[in-house]
């Protein structure tokens, strides 16, 4: 099944460029069942490239979706046209009285900054907090990722030494998550950041799991679930789903990008370099250290079954068909 994008966002022409099933808005109109509701919260400067990579990666699934794209009211960026904004995107104020099945989260160049120095932090605990009772599901990346605990538990960043850059090994902490269904021991994600959140901070905070880690990048995911899955992981769904209020929700922090393209780091590397940025080549990312060679793209499968684990386990099989329950 389809992903349901307007006609007219500049995704769709990529999309449909790579066989990825997008439909048309007057097909999905005749559609005799309910989409599920998804909002994007982009946060990103460049943002035709991250919906570009994020509705790739929502597309492998037999769901249908219907994704509308959210900004910041009190920040325009300054890398994206005011029209593709006026066309595309909507505000807070337009959606706060909706309620969605789910909503991601993006990451943003802000990491260096205090949470409280970011020009639109008021704003952004403000729909974190509506997440609470009108998404079923939120998905936070990266700095998304450590703002939401920052909001949510109060978990600190710390500044790294050296930028996090590549593409690093990870294993699932918890095998009964659905989330890491079907993934490999080992399964590669790529990390771009300045600051890290720390395993020790996360460890005994009451409804918070880490669900995956790496040796080299530390907490990949952690999440916060009502204790639901810890309390039965081996529990049917559909046991659950029907005793399930809305104000039961998921809340789930990935620290790093498995939405990027093969050659999002290379672009980001080249860029600081003629910038005169101090900045390594990412690791474990070009053949053989060698950055004259092209990456292989060896997360795509990885990333790819990831989204379609979140959409179906934590968004379609927990939502409730009426939105008014």
């Amino acid at each position: 099944m389809p992903i349901k994008i307007s006609d007219s966002l500049p995704a769709r022409a990529v999309l449909e460029g790579e066989n990825i099933f997008v439909m048309a808005e007057r097909e999905a109109a005749t559609q005799d069942f309910r989409p599920l509701r998804l909002l994007l919260f982009n946060l990103m400067p460049d943002k035709m490239t991250t919906e570009t990579q994020l509705l790739r990666c929502l597309s492998n699934t037999p769901l249908q979706i219907e994704v509308s794209l959210l900004q910041t009211a009190t920040y325009r960026p300054k890398h994206t046209s005011a029209d593709h904004l006026l066309s595309f995107y909507t505000t807070f104020e337009h959606v706060r009285g909706n309620r969605y099945d789910g909503m991601i989260t993006t990451g943003a160049p802000v990491e260096q900054m205090s949470f409280e120095d970011v020009y639109y932090w008021p704003e952004l605990c403000e729909i974190l907090d509506w997440t609470k009772e009108n998404v079923h599901s939120t998905l936070h990346i990266c700095w998304g990722a450590q703002a939401a605990l920052y909001r949510h538990y109060g978990i600190p960043k710390y500044d790294l030494p050296s930028k996090m850059f590549g593409v690093f090994n990870h294993t699932a902490r918890q095998r009964h998550i659905p989330l890491f269904r079907g993934f490999d021991d080992d399964f590669p994600v790529p990390h771009s950041r300045h600051t890290e959140i720390r395993e020790g901070d996360l460890t005994g905070v009451p409804g918070l799991e880490i669900l995956a880690v790496s040796e080299e990048a530390g907490v990949l995911a952690a999440i916060a679930a009502g204790n639901r899955w810890g309390e039965n992981p081996h529990a049917r769904q559909s046991d659950n789903i029907a005793r399930r209020p809305w104000g039961v929700r998921t809340q789930i922090f990935l620290t790093g990008h498995p939405e990027y393209d093969a050659l999002t780091l290379d672009g980001e590397y080249r860029r600081d370099m003629s910038k005169g940025l101090p900045i390594e080549a990412p690791r474990h990312y070009y053949p053989d250290g060698d950055a004259s060679r092209p990456p292989p793209h060896r997360w795509r499968s990885h990333a790819s079954l990831l989204y379609t684990n979140w959409l179906n386990y934590y968004v379609y099989q927990e939502t409730p068909y009426d939105f008014t329950l």
